[in-house]
């Protein structure tokens, strides 16, 4: 899986600080557009903004109820990351241990 655009757009969405802010206020509960921008010092326009690249990305959705769009946080594009983090995390303590043994074996032979 080397060349997973989905990936990428999901980990550049999450490279920026304000967008895991969003994120992590999105976790708790559904929120207004409005709202978001609420707690944030950065104008409406540029939250926005923010909110496409998170919806481009999958980490959000958002539902339009008349003029009100409300963003919530779509579980299953944490999830992919979370897989592919633990792909990396599995990989790394194999080789890890690997290498560990390598290094073991080595020393009882020079003793």
């Amino acid at each position: 899986m080397v060349n997973d655009s989905g990936l990428d757009l999901l980990f550049g969405a999450l490279a920026d600080p304000t967008r895991r802010r969003i994120v992590e206020r999105l976790a708790r509960r559904p929120l207004t557009v409005g709202q978001i921008a609420g707690e944030f010092s950065i104008s409406q326009p540029a939250i926005s903004k923010h909110l496409r690249v998170l919806q481009a990305s999958g980490l959000i959705e958002r539902q339009i109820e008349g003029r009100v769009h409300v963003c919530s946080l779509t579980p299953n594009a944490m999830r992919r990351a979370e897989r592919w983090l633990e792909r990396q995390r599995t990989f790394w303590n194999a080789s890890l241990d690997r290498l560990e043994a390598l290094l073991s074996d080595r020393s009882e032979k020079r003793k």
